[in-house]
């Protein structure tokens, strides 16, 4: 790539993507030097027991401070936020390549509009194999953990 070329973003389309395995090619592809974005986060699937999926989303939330529960830990409610923490584990964030890898990453709710025209991506070794019924979508479990949702 030549030095006056910017570097073109990478469109990801989560819907009906298994989430972790999306956003270990994503994290991948940060720490390649791409641009990447994120599109339909709340579409992207989650395996396993729906009700054992939504337990322990539940059960993660009690997590807090032993002295003063404001001090964190925080924990994402909305699916954007979600797979952004998820991808955020993938890659070195204490490092410096890391911290910029993560500074490249943006994931959405929904598609914007500057990225409807965009060609979409997504990996086929992520995408859902089983009927729908044998996951759960990232908006259902935010919505259980309290995340208000887009109307």
């Amino acid at each position: 790539m030549a030095d006056n070329q910017k570097p073109q973003t990478i469109v990801v389309d989560a819907t009906n993507c298994i989430a972790g395995r999306m956003c270990s090619h994503v994290s991948k592809l940060l720490l390649q030097g791409n641009k990447v974005a994120i599109v339909n986060a709340e579409k992207a699937m989650l395996s396993g027991n729906r009700y054992m999926t939504i337990r322990e989303a539940k059960e993660y939330l009690e997590i807090n401070s032993v002295t003063n529960p404001i001090h964190g830990p925080f924990h994402p409610r909305r699916p954007d936020t979600i797979l952004t923490k998820m991808v955020r584990g993938m890659v070195p964030k204490q490092k410096t390549h890391g911290i910029e890898a993560f500074q490249r990453l943006r994931v959405y709710i929904g598609v914007p509009e500057e990225m409807k025209s965009a060609k979409m991506q997504s990996f086929e070794d992520s995408k859902i194999t089983r009927p729908e019924a044998n996951y759960i979508s990232m908006g259902e479990v935010a919505k259980q953990i309290g995340w208000k949702g887009a109307a």
